[in-house]
């Protein structure tokens, strides 16, 4: 089971990450952009991802992604953490949120940071 210092931790290992309250809930951005939240309890996340992308992964897999009614028009999606299969799941949703944000002058000089497949 991930936990909420799990993706805190994940997240700020990237370049340029940073952590900022907002909405009252803990936000992280890359080069100023928004890519993670940590909403509720911080029992689960909330990332970017491409809307029919996110409909496919909400079902496949219902009870472990949904939309939160006020994100519905946005591409985001939400994911429970308890609901991982493990770290490497939780480091290639986390990634490819970063990535998906991120400048591309930093995704040129971090190539290494592609998302790999989610599991």
């Amino acid at each position: 089971m991930s936990t909420s210092e799990e993706v805190r931790a994940l997240a700020l290992s990237l370049p340029e990450t940073t952590e900022k309250v907002a909405w009252s809930m803990p936000t992280f951005r890359v080069a100023g952009k928004m890519f993670l939240t940590l909403p509720d309890d911080e029992t689960s996340m909330a990332v970017r991802c491409p809307k029919l992308e996110r409909d496919e992964l909400v079902l496949a897999e219902p009870d472990k992604f949904w939309v939160a009614d006020h994100e519905a028009a946005f591409a985001w999606v939400r994911v429970r953490l308890a609901a991982l299969d493990d770290a490497d799941e939780l480091r290639a949703i986390v990634l490819d949120s970063w990535h998906q944000a991120a400048p591309p002058r930093l995704l040129k000089t971090h190539p290494d940071l592609v998302p790999p497949e989610v599991p």
